[in-house]
């Protein structure tokens, strides 16, 4: 092998990172699909803690060219001490790194726990989903929906390079949607008004009639990431 030429590298096309959970796979599907044909190369990490750090660690290195983060559920597994929990400075990597950042609260109408004995005694009263036999959602709360506004507000303040918020009105999730189980326009506002309440000025905030895993939504987060780009 020592003894064979170095082929010439292919040229490599830029780096976008991407947060995606099962429940907003759709929005990140066509997305991807959009940000390739532009000639970027979009890297998805699925927000299990695991993935969301491993993503941090990615854009802190200096090899991403942006970040698509449109599943920030990680929070409220740090707010609510679910197991995917990413830890308290999740999303502050691409705010450090200076590159154009799209931030979505996707996903944070759910806390994750593992199978359902396993859900703390003091949530047993919340409104809990069995996913699978190994991993229960818990819709969250009016009080845990404005911590995670504050924390994605934070990450947007202290960004040192480009940055939108992009909020779907109509539900953060496959399951905050009309006539499903985590429909809650109020805990949804919540996080809504706390990350506009925060903002410094100059910040763009964008408020799209949608689902998040409507066509539209997706569509409108291709345009503006591209746009900062």
């Amino acid at each position: 092998m020592v003894t064979q030429a170095v082929p010439a590298a292919a040229g490599s096309k830029p780096l976008i990172t991407a947060s995606m959970f099962g429940n907003t796979t759709t929005c990140l599907n066509r997305a991807r699909e959009a940000l390739e044909k532009q000639g970027y190369e979009v890297l998805v990490f699925h927000a299990t803690g695991t993935g969301g750090k491993t993503m941090e660690s990615l854009i802190a290195s200096g090899y991403i060219t942006a970040s698509f983060d449109i599943t920030t559920t990680e929070l409220a597994d740090e707010v609510c001490g679910g197991v995917f929990s990413a830890g308290p400075d999740r999303l502050l990597a691409a705010s450090s790194a200076g590159i154009p950042t799209l931030l979505v609260p996707g996903c944070v109408d759910m806390c994750n726990f593992w199978g359902i004995d396993t859900v703390p005694e003091k949530y047993r009263g919340r409104n809990l989903c069995q996913w699978n036999p190994n991993v229960t959602l818990m819709r969250t709360n009016v009080e845990e929906n404005e911590v995670m506004g504050r924390m994605i507000g934070r990450a947007a303040n202290e960004a040192r390079g480009p940055v939108t918020v992009l909020l779907p009105l109509m539900g953060v999730s496959m399951l905050d949607s009309p006539a499903n189980m985590y429909w809650d326009p109020q805990a949804d506002a919540a996080c809504f008004n706390a990350i506009k309440a925060g903002l410094k000025p100059g910040i763009p905030v964008i408020e799209l009639d949608c689902n998040i895993n409507d066509p539209q939504f997706a569509d409108r987060a291709v345009e503006l990431l591209l746009g900062m780009m």
